[in-house]
């Protein structure tokens, strides 16, 4: 008995025993499973690369190692997997927007193959991204495998990313938070708990394979003193504008470095860039945790290790080498994605954080008297403002850095810096890291249910050919036998060459259509008259509705590089509308 078979019975049997809410919660908890086991997986490969690199001890091959890995990783996606890699959050909700939640099933291992090169040999980005991606793609391609719809197969998107944040940090509440904020738009106590459950699972496959071995975690030592609450206040808008110039500049060097045409050439020169700055400030060399790590050990001087140029000198050396280090991440970032490479984010803000937090502590430790800031609090917190900048995801900031430090001693600080932080991101970046660029391309609408339905419509699914057309030099005798046949009311006139000349309507010619002398004697061309408005094929259904809005047509030609298309009415997109709405809200029932 073949596999589709099985499939059917089961579904078959489903539907007769089992609801489909509790069916979809078990789907759920199946997904987190395996994005937990994803997160292993990937987790661990990657930190073995690197342990095996950096137990050659031979600092000049760290120049190399970038490229290198960012040269499999495009070698990989181009020619293996052909697949085109980017950003992973943004590709997921692209997906959400425009493919109706149908991830491909190569996205379940491609992200854990490309990652796993990029950031193992150097890559300055972090795996949270991939992981997510991954999680995601066994959560939509399970949704498919059981016939889910749009909705519950974005609820198991949801479900893979939390898994996946939960899994990798062992942080089921940012885990779940995360999905909540970046992932989902809206949220139901029906969904939370395929989510809650999917976020624990996550964690636990992660401590029963891995154990103590979590990505990173730090017991709190110093207490938090209210007295802080000022130099809080202010790390706040530091963190906000830490988070803009990370922005900006990633993209920046990521759009510079995609000039070079040429996939190969662009991944070796990308990846020689980024081994050069990794040669003189090695901190920046992958995801930057262990840098965060010494740091919050109160051995910030070891971030000098490996570095021939700098050494341990001064207090004040210190904070330039890690302010140096602050202002060239996001450029190393922006070089990994730009030049092939594969990986996120959130690993990066985090490191811009944790080093603003430190600049921050130090520098009013060296220049103010008595009692001394306390540097692992306030890099924790640094952490948390950044990452709330960045991600627009100020929740999942705060409960991450929360359950990391195992304790919510630093609660209050958290949220006001995640707070001021996010507050003054947003003033100067509207979108976060993740949606600017859909967003700037009409290929997401947030929060406006209206637009996010038209995104979901395709106008070249509309356009209605069923319309006779006329050539201009034709008599009126010919549009009258044309009216005889159809049963529309407009003709489009066209010419052989199939370019649109105008459009006439039965308004247009019925006091004149039945005398004998005009049929014989008008010409088409005559009768005719430019459409208020003309919609191109590519055009996005924004655009075609404030096209309707402002001429007031109920009918407008579509037109593409070949001419005439058809026509696209009113009507036909409200019923579309319709029918999408009433999909959407049969969705959201899971029962």
């Amino acid at each position: 008995m073949n596999f589709k078979r099985l499939l059917s019975k089961f579904l078959f049997w489903r539907v007769k025993h089992l609801s489909t809410k509790n069916f979809v919660i078990i789907l759920g908890g199946l997904t987190g499973l395996l994005g937990g086991v994803a997160a292993v997986i990937l987790k661990s490969t990657v930190h073995s690369i690197q342990a095996f690199f950096d137990g050659l001890n031979i600092p000049i091959l760290f120049v190399f190692l970038p490229a290198v890995g960012i040269l499999i990783t495009a070698i990989l996606a181009k020619d293996l997997l052909k697949e085109q890699l980017g950003h992973g959050i943004t590709t997921i909700l692209y997906v959400i927007e425009k493919k109706s939640s149908r991830l491909s099933q190569k996205k379940m291992f491609s992200r854990l193959l490309t990652s796993g090169m990029t950031v193992g040999f150097g890559g300055s980005v972090g795996l949270e991204a991939t992981i997510v991606v991954t999680g995601s793609a066994i959560g939509s391609n399970i949704g498919q495998l059981m016939h889910m719809n749009y909705k519950q197969r974005t609820l198991l998107i949801g479900c893979g990313a939390a898994a996946a944040i939960s899994g990798i940090f062992n942080s089921p509440v940012a885990g779940l938070i995360f999905s909540i904020e970046v992932i989902l738009t809206d949220v139901t106590v029906a969904i939370f708990i395929p989510l809650l459950i999917a976020a624990v699972l996550g964690a636990l496959v992660s401590m029963l394979l891995l154990g103590d071995d979590v990505l990173f975690s730090f017991d709190l030592k110093d207490p938090f003193l209210a007295g802080d609450f000022p130099y809080f206040i202010l790390l706040g808008a530091i963190c906000g504008l830490v988070s803009v110039y990370f922005t900006r500049n990633a993209l920046r060097a990521e759009d510079l470095i995609q000039k070079i045409k040429s996939v190969y050439l662009r991944a070796i020169l990308g990846g020689l860039a980024l081994g050069l700055l990794i040669y003189f400030f090695n901190p920046i060399y992958g995801e930057g945790y262990e840098a965060i790590k010494v740091i919050l050990q109160g051995k910030a001087d070891r971030l000098f290790h490996n570095s021939y140029f700098f050494e341990w000198d001064s207090p004040w050396l210190l904070v330039i080498f890690a302010f140096l280090i602050l202002l060239l991440k996001p450029f190393a970032t922006g070089f990994t994605i730009g030049a092939g490479g594969n990986g996120g984010v959130f690993a990066p803000s985090m490191f811009m954080g944790a080093l603003a937090g430190f600049l921050f502590a130090q520098t009013g430790n060296l220049i103010l008297d008595g009692e001394p800031l306390s540097v692992s609090n306030f890099t924790l917190v640094g952490m948390c403002g950044v990452m709330s900048g960045v991600l627009h995801a100020p929740l999942t900031a705060i409960f991450l850095i929360a359950e990391i430090t195992s304790g919510y001693t630093l609660f209050l600080p958290l949220m006001l810096v995640s707070a001021i932080a996010y507050s003054s991101s947003s003033y100067f970046e509207k979108y976060s890291f993740y949606t600017s660029k859909l967003i700037k391309s009409g290929d997401l609408i947030p929060f406006d249910r209206d637009k996010q339905l038209l995104s979901l419509m395709q106008i070249n699914r509309l356009i209605e050919k069923d319309l006779l057309t006329i050539e201009p030099d034709k008599k009126l005798s010919d549009l009258v036998a044309l009216v005889k046949k159809s049963h529309r009311n407009i003709f489009p006139v066209v010419t052989e060459e199939n370019e649109l000349k105008g459009i006439i309507t039965l308004d247009d010619i019925r006091e004149i259509m039945f005398d004998p002398d005009s049929q014989n004697n008008v010409i088409v061309s005559t009768l005719m008259h430019k459409p208020p408005a003309i919609i191109k094929a590519d055009d996005k259904m924004q655009q075609v509705m404030i096209s309707f809005e402002k001429t007031g047509a109920w009918n407008l030609p579509v037109t593409d590089e070949n001419g005439y298309v058809g026509i696209v009415s009113k009507s036909r997109i409200f019923n579309a509308y319709r029918t999408l709405l009433k999909r959407q809200k049969k969705g959201i029932e899971l029962t």
